[in-house]
């Protein structure tokens, strides 16, 4: 029996069976390729779904990350850690943002946008203010507030009651919005970018729309950036591309480099919403996390970098777009949909046979998605675009 399948069986013994996973048990990595415990190499265009945003153990990363080990591993947030000063004063000061709140992954910054976003109309207005639009084919985690908020009925199953309190409307429908924004409405949630929901971009009419509709009746906009922040769609938050910025927005994913962390970050007009009791989180601004996101957040914000992710989300474009097995490409900067020409393909077998010959890619809907790594050279690239064309065009 070959290392792998030892390891999966026993994984599969004692692992909740939760996911539908490959056959592959990885054992190490580095830059933008993985390994697995049969020494094959694999080139990866998921990128941990968008959270080895550096690729693995990127050598920066992992001193900053290891130096932190050896110092301070944890603290309860009764107390107080230089490091997590460090970085949400870097955070808000790259994002614009007066203050940031730490938890563990993008359901939870979710979470506390809903609360504080329910906290400031309360506060405000009193009860009944209360409801939160979210879009058709959103997705916002899978806890019961999160799940209850994903716009995507497939997901509504098996959990009954699902809570309160969420209603949907019709992506870059203004119309449709406009008729579900009434006085039981404290906030519109959205992504600028539809991920899981097909990598399907907001127009700018629309999104123009709920800003000014929002500000108008004092509703809040909560931006969901967990995917297309930190520098994924070429700038460091997606809503640059829009010229918004939100009343509240949540990173997650690429955020720490693959450690987990979430931030819910809060303008001068939410920041003083939670107040001491209201909301918290045990491991929420862990040192070793923010050691993770300081070296991250430098990065992506030296010079030149972004610049560099706008260049080679186009390059990659370009030669998916000149297959001819690829009908378009959706999405912003190196967050890519693609869809298939070829009627007799989908996404899910093209996804295979890419892992077969090595590629790691993932799926959204009907779509190939593809979340590389933010510092993938041209060279892996090549090597990734031609693996993928060669499936398609089979």
């Amino acid at each position: 029996m070959e290392i792998s399948e030892k390891t999966i069986n026993k994984f599969n013994n004692y692992v909740v069976q939760s996911y539908g996973r490959y056959p592959l048990a990885m054992k190490s990595g580095k830059g933008r390729q993985c390994v697995d415990e049969n020494d094959r190499e694999y080139i990866d265009f998921g990128s941990g779904i968008g959270c080895n945003c550096l690729g693995f153990c990127d050598e920066q990363w992992a001193d900053a990350v290891c130096a932190q080990v050896r110092t301070l591993q944890h603290n309860s947030n009764y107390y107080y850690t230089e490091i997590q000063a460090k970085f949400a004063e870097k955070l808000c000061k790259f994002t614009g943002y007066e203050g940031v709140f730490f938890g563990n992954s993008g359901a939870e910054a979710n979470e506390c946008a809903i609360k504080a976003a329910r906290k400031y109309s309360f506060d405000k207005y009193g009860r009944g203010r209360h409801n939160i639009i979210t879009l058709v084919n959103s997705f916002h985690g899978r806890t019961m507030a999160t799940l209850s908020a994903t716009g995507q009925d497939v997901f509504h199953n098996y959990f009954f009651p699902f809570l309160e309190g969420f209603i949907n409307a019709e992506a870059n429908n203004i119309a449709d919005l406009e008729a579900k924004l009434d006085d039981t409405v404290c906030a519109v949630m959205l992504e600028y970018v539809q991920g899981e929901g097909g990598v399907n971009a907001l127009s700018q009419e629309f999104t123009d729309a709920v800003f000014r509709m929002c500000a108008e009746r004092d509703i809040l906009v909560i931006a969901d950036e967990v995917q297309t922040g930190v520098g994924r769609t070429g700038k460091l938050l997606a809503g640059e591309w829009y010229g918004k910025k939100a009343d509240i927005t949540t990173l997650a994913k690429g955020i720490a480099g693959g450690i987990p962390m979430g931030a819910c970050l809060f303008n001068e007009k939410t920041k003083g919403v939670l107040t001491a009791g209201t909301h918290g989180s045990t491991f929420g601004g862990n040192p070793i996390a923010c050691a993770g996101g300081i070296a991250v957040l430098d990065r992506v914000m030296s010079e030149g970098f972004l610049s560099e992710v706008n260049d080679k989300a186009s390059y990659i474009r370009s030669a998916l777009e000149a297959c001819g097995a690829v009908e378009s490409t959706s999405g912003l900067g190196l967050m890519i949909g693609i869809t298939l020409a070829d009627g007799s393909k989908n996404a899910s077998d093209a996804a295979k046979k890419a892992f077969d010959k090595g590629l790691l890619v993932l799926t959204a809907k009907d779509k190939i998605r593809l979340l590389p790594p933010l510092n993938i050279t041209y060279d892996e690239i090549d090597e990734g675009i031609k693996i993928l064309k060669d499936i398609l065009e089979e």
